[in-house]
């Protein structure tokens, strides 16, 4: 396979793999110095616009398909910054809840272990590793633009839109239930499940992902292989947040027994049409 010829060191992609060891160890160390651990969150949304306009850049932006996958990460990687920012996740003390949650269940070893090996390399090298089909598109650069591409950067934004609605979806109610339970109200149900969220339990999280299957289509369409090592970032990715949403979900069937109603009746990931109108609705934690 042509991308075997492609690992030496003054490929671009391969060169920012230093970057990633050093984002990897600076969150790991920032985590241990402050006691919180979502510096890899942090780093999320910010590392693989890096990395691709790294790429695009080596090639002085001239390769057509490769700055159009940098443009697309980079509204990716901006959108989901502003809204991991604006949920106050850069703040002091806007680590994920989830964390918190973990770390109860382990001893103090165990937890450091898991974040010495999973929280910061295993989740940084993740981000490195769903960037890779721009290195599948730097080995072909100069290939010209085909329909695999239309059809790859146009589910990417479809996909990006849909992200969007959902957050801003779940932004309006958890603002309108702040406010409301500021006033003293009550808040009935206290959950959310209109909107996307009525047709997929985590219409976010299935976005997210999606995005980068899409991003491997103009990986295919600049090389012709369909067998490519570039899918893997994207499997790995999507068996990440199967677990994770397995996790979040069973801290919101603790915390709204109504929740388990709601598993019924809406599909978990994948948008699909709803069994019948739930008698509760999801956790705000999901978004």
């Amino acid at each position: 396979m042509e991308w075997l010829l492609a690992l030496w060191p003054d490929a671009p992609w391969l060169q920012a793999g230093v970057l990633c060891l050093v984002f990897t160890f600076f969150t790991w160390l920032f985590s241990v110095i402050t006691k919180e651990y979502s510096w890899v969150d942090r780093m999320w949304s910010v590392a693989p616009p890096i990395y691709a306009i790294y790429v695009a850049g080596s090639e002085g932006f001239a390769d057509t398909r490769i700055n159009i996958m940098a443009l697309l990460i980079t509204a990716w990687g901006a959108r989901l910054t502003f809204n991991y920012a604006r949920k106050g996740g850069y703040w002091i003390g806007g680590e994920d809840y989830r964390w918190s949650v973990l770390q109860a269940r382990m001893t103090g070893w165990q937890f450091q272990l898991f974040n010495a090996t999973f929280i910061s390399p295993f989740q940084m090298g993740l981000i490195y590793l769903f960037t890779s089909p721009l290195h599948a598109a730097w080995v072909a650069k100069g290939t010209p633009l085909n329909a695999l591409d239309a059809v790859g950067a146009t589910l990417f934004g479809l996909l990006l839109l849909l992200e969007t609605v959902a957050d801003e979806q779940m932004w309006a109610f958890q603002q309108d239930k702040k406010a409301r339970v500021a006033r003293g109200e009550t808040v009935s149900p206290p959950f959310f499940s209109k909107g996307l969220y009525r047709y997929s339990r985590h219409p976010n999280y299935f976005a997210e992902v999606g995005q980068w299957w899409a991003l491997v289509l103009l990986a295919v369409g600049a090389t012709g292989d369909w067998l490519t090592w570039t899918w893997s970032g994207a499997i790995v990715l999507s068996a990440l947040f199967f677990g994770s949403t397995r996790f979040t979900e069973s801290i919101s069937a603790s915390k709204y027994p109504g929740y388990t109603e709601y598993q019924k009746t809406t599909s978990a990931f994948f948008p699909w049409f709803p069994g019948r109108s739930p008698e509760s609705e999801p956790s705000v934690d999901q978004a």
